[in-house]
C-alpha cells in the first residue's frame, strides 16, 4: 500500500506525543504496574487519535483502516508493550463491534466518550476456563423485564481496574454455543460489578490487568450490541481487527528491538572492537531484519484487504501467527548481543523480550491460529 503525506503526518504526530508525553514516564509506570489511562487517553482523544476509523457522527475521523494500521505500528515507539496494548484495546478490541453494530443511542452513550478519551474501555471475553475457546464462556445474561441480569466473571481483562465500561460476551440463551451469545455494554460502576484482583504478569507491566466478577448485574437490554445471539459472530469479526492490530504493533516492536540493538552493539566494545564489527552479529541482524520486513508485508496485505472491504480473516490469522514467532526470535536474538545488560530488568531489550511473549497467547493462541488456517486449507479433520 502506498502511504500518503497524511499517513506520515499521523506518524509524526504520534512520535511527538510518545517522545514528549509517554516515554519520559514509562519506567515509572512499569515499576508501578499501571499507567494513568484516563490522563493519557484524554490527551489522545484531544489529538483525535482514538477515533481515526470511527464514525464521524460519534466524534471519529471516519478514515479507512490504513490510518489505524499506521497508529498500531507507531505505538511500538513507546518503550514498553503495555501502554500500546491498552490503547489498542480501546481502539481495536473493545469498540469495533460497538462502532459497527451498536445502535446510534448506544454509540452516543459509550463510543463517543471512548473516542474523546473521557471513557476507558475494556473487553470481557476470556474466562478462567475459557481463553482461546470463546464458544465455551460461562457468563450468563438472562432477561428480567427490559433488563439483563448478568452473572459470571472475566479473566485477563486489560484496562480492567480503570475502565468505565466493559464490552461483555455472555450467554443469552440455551442454544448452540455459536448462536446463544450476545455482546453487552456493562458500565463498570454498576452494582454487582467488582474487580476481584489486579493480576501480576510476566510482562506488559505498565498495563493493568484484572479479574472481574459479575453478581446479578442489571443492565438495560438496550445496552446489547446488535442482535441477540449474534455476539459470537460479532466477536469473531472484532478478533480479526484485534489480531491484525497485534501483528502490526509487533512488527513495530521488533523493528525497535533491532534499532536499539544496532545502537547498543555499535557502542559496546569487547576484545578491542565494537560488538557490531563481528560478522556473526551484523549478519544475524540482517536475517532478523528480513523476518521483520516479511511480517510487515503480510500485515499490510491484510490492511489492504480490510480497506478494500474484503474478508481479511485468513491474512490476519497468518499475520498474528507470524508476529508471535518473529517477535520471539527477534527479541531473543537481539538480547543475546546485549550480554549481561540484556538480562537486566532495566534494559529495553529485556522488556521487549517479556512483553512480546504475549503475542502467541493473547487474542487466540498460536495453536488456534493454526487450526483456523488448516480449515482454510481444507486439511483440518471434519467432525464425525
Amino acid at each position: 500500500m502506498q502511504l500518503t503525506p497524511e499517513h506520515e503526518a499521523l506518524r509524526d504526530t504520534l512520535k511527538r506525543f510518545i517522545d514528549n508525553e509517554v516515554n519520559p514516564d514509562v519506567d515509572a509506570w512499569e515499576e508501578a504496574e499501571v499507567f494513568p489511562a484516563h490522563e493519557i487517553f484524554k490527551r489522545l482523544g484531544q489529538l483525535g487519535l482514538l477515533g481515526l476509523t470511527k464514525p464521524v457522527e460519534n466524534g471519529g475521523s471516519g478514515l479507512d483502516y490504513s490510518y489505524g494500521a499506521v497508529m498500531a505500528e507507531s505505538l511500538a515507539l513507546m518503550n514498553c508493550g503495555g501502554v500500546p496494548m491498552a490503547i489498542g484495546v480501546q481502539t481495536d478490541m473493545a469498540t469495533p463491534a460497538l462502532a459497527h453494530r451498536g445502535s446510534r443511542a448506544l454509540r452516543d452513550e459509550f463510543l463517543a466518550p471512548a473516542i474523546s478519551g473521557e471513557y476507558v474501555a475494556c473487553l470481557g471475553v476470556s474466562e478462567v476456563g475459557s481463553g482461546s475457546d470463546v464458544a465455551s464462556v460461562k457468563t450468563t445474561a438472562r432477561k428480567d423485564g427490559d433488563d439483563y441480569l448478568i452473572d459470571g466473571g472475566k479473566m485477563w481483562t486489560t484496562n480492567g481496574t480503570q475502565a468505565d465500561f466493559c464490552c461483555v460476551l455472555a450467554n443469552t440463551s440455551e442454544g448452540a454455543p455459536h448462536r446463544n451469545k450476545s455482546l453487552i455494554i456493562v458500565p463498570m460502576k454498576t452494582k454487582g460489578v467488582s474487580v476481584a484482583r489486579k493480576l501480576k504478569k510476566m510482562g506488559m507491566h505498565a498495563s493493568d490487568t484484572a479479574q472481574l466478577y459479575f453478581d446479578g448485574v442489571r443492565v438495560p437490554q438496550r445496552y446489547r450490541i446488535g442482535e441477540e445471539g449474534m455476539g459470537f459472530i460479532y466477536q469473531m469479526e472484532q478478533f480479526q481487527i484485534e489480531r491484525l492490530w497485534g501483528a502490526l504493533n509487533n512488527a513495530g516492536m521488533a523493528q525497535r528491538a533491532i534499532d536499539i540493538t544496532i545502537d547498543y552493539t555499535r557502542e559496546r566494545k569487547a576484545f578491542g572492537r565494537s560488538i557490531l564489527d563481528n560478522q556473526w552479529v551484523h549478519y544475524k541482524l540482517a536475517e532478523l531484519q528480513t523476518e521483520v520486513a516479511s511480517l510487515r508485508a503480510l500485515c499490510w496485505q491484510g490492511v489492504e484487504e480490510v480497506v478494500a472491504g474484503h474478508d481479511a480473516t485468513r491474512t490476519a490469522t497468518m499475520a498474528k501467527l507470524k508476529a508471535g514467532r518473529v517477535i520471539r526470535e527477534v527479541a531473543d536474538g537481539c538480547l543475546q548481543f546485549w550480554g549481561g545488560m540484556g538480562f537486566m530488568d532495566e534494559s529495553h531489550i529485556s522488556r521487549i523480550f517479556r512483553d512480546g511473549r504475549l503475542t502467541s497467547i493473547g487474542g487466540g493462541a498460536d495453536e488456534v491460529m493454526l487450526q483456523i488456517l488448516s480449515k482454510f486449507m481444507g486439511t483440518f479433520p471434519k467432525a464425525s
